[in-house]
């Protein structure tokens, strides 16, 4: 998923406008160890589902102890809702955070098409070549490739060709609507973020609430407790998922501002466990994101604040970065190599526990490698050479304060993501000055 490249986020410019060494404690390379962790859990789920998204639809656990088998299931059937909730939530806290006052939006935007379609056009046509284009008419194909397909509540559509790529049509939504939204986000009076924080939170609960009130709850969604518009609306549909992105936008500013809890990275991961715990017992369309939204939210702000503050870490270590970076390739890749590759060994073949084991670390190793060719060969290469203004261009720096109400404009000029203005803004010393390269 796209969050943040090499997460070089920068720190902010304190109240003066000058940066020197002890401003900047460091890039916060932590939140790119924790995109592999969360690029790791949808694999342990998908690599454990009792059903494959592509004919025949077999099993993709390759365990054959139908127990174990079982088990693995359900320990690992919801570290899927856990890392997708995790990355909406990051993607929205890294756009905030690595926020350039004055940039013109169509600039932001390009930089951010250009993350997310070359890796999904090139993994959208493996796919098709491999498999998708005998299962997929042009009228469900065609809304994949432009990363709509999320918005029709049939898993005709929202689960074709590469199935990963539904969460791209969501992550499309945040950054078309991310210029319109930070205004008002950054006018929060800082006093007032928590609470808005909160309201958020709640938005979020109230999405299942409709979903079992307002949803009819037949047919069954293959097999699960909820219905396809019930799972559809909770999950799928782009448009709830903008609650979490909104919050990671939010408690963006609440670390900036210095409002984040004393919480450390350690005692976030417990609340993390107990998050999960909670999920297992929770009505089922709360296990998408109300469960663990608190606790993804800790931990997001705990390592972020950890390494603002120049804290140690294990998430900071090289092969974490490393891991990290290629965390989109490696999510994006399962529809074709773990479908695909676990129907090639074979879509009745199960194993013992030795064997499955293996196939399932020989299928992570192949995922693995899959992502940092695409990260390599694709993703790192269009953006270094595409993603940044032409030699040249100025970003336009950020307008001074005006009055609250006020609209300064300038004549002709494009919709820019301008600093805060009044004085319910932030104060300058919670903008950051340096983008960071961003992933998923």
């Amino acid at each position: 998923m796209v969050d943040g490249d090499a997460t070089e986020m920068s720190t902010p410019t304190p109240p003066s406008g000058r940066a020197g060494p002890a401003d900047r404690p460091g890039p916060l390379h932590s939140l790119t160890g924790l995109r592999f962790v969360a690029a790791l859990l949808v694999f342990l789920c998908h690599a454990t589902l009792a059903g494959s998204y592509i004919p025949p639809y077999t099993p993709i656990n390759p365990y054959a102890d139908p127990d174990l088998a079982a088990a693995l299931t359900w320990a690992f059937g919801t570290f899927g809702f856990i890392g997708v909730s995790f990355f909406f939530v990051l993607s929205g806290f890294v756009l905030t955070w690595s926020l350039r006052p004055g940039e013109p939006a169509r600039a932001f935007l390009r930089r951010r098409i250009l993350k997310i379609f070359p890796n999904h056009l090139v993994t959208w046509a493996l796919a098709m070549v491999l498999f998708a284009a005998v299962l997929t008419p042009p009228s469900r194909w065609l809304p994949n490739l432009l990363l709509v397909h999320a918005f029709f509540p049939s898993p005709e559509f929202f689960l074709t060709v590469n199935v990963p790529s539904w969460t791209l049509s969501c992550e499309l939504l945040f950054y078309l609507l991310f210029p319109l939204i930070v205004r008002p986000v950054r006018r929060i009076p800082q006093n007032r973020l928590w609470t808005w924080a909160g309201v958020l939170v709640v938005g979020m609960a109230l999405v299942p609430v409709v979903g079992y009130l307002l949803l009819p709850d037949q047919p069954s969604y293959q097999g699960s407790p909820a219905s396809v518009a019930q799972f559809w609306f909770g999950y799928f549909f782009p448009v709830p998922r903008l609650f979490e992105f909104v919050l990671g936008m939010v408690l963006a500013r609440i670390v900036l501002s210095g409002r984040w809890l004393p919480l450390g990275i350690a005692p976030a991961a417990g609340l993390m466990l107990l998050g999960y715990a909670a999920v297992q017992v929770v009505p089922f369309l709360f296990k998408f994101t109300v469960a663990t939204i608190l606790p993804i939210g800790a931990l997001i702000c705990a390592a972020a604040a950890a390494d603002h503050r120049g804290a140690p870490s294990v998430l900071r270590g090289r092969v974490m970065r490393w891991l990290g970076e290629v965390s989109f390739g490696l999510y994006i890749c399962q529809g074709i190599v773990l479908f695909y590759g676990r129907w090639l060994l074979g879509p009745e073949r199960v194993f013992d526990v030795p064997e499955a084991t293996a196939v399932i670390a020989g299928l992570f190793l192949a995922n693995l490698l899959a992502g940092w060719m695409l990260y390599v060969g694709v993703e790192r290469p269009i953006m270094r050479r595409w993603s940044h203004p032409r030699r040249g261009t100025v970003v336009a720096p950020a307008r001074k304060a005006t009055a609250v109400g006020s609209a300064p404009e300038a004549a002709g000029a494009v919709a820019t993501m301008a600093a805060p203005t009044g004085p319910s803004a932030a104060p300058p010393a919670e903008l950051p000055t340096v983008s960071v390269v961003e992933p998923r």
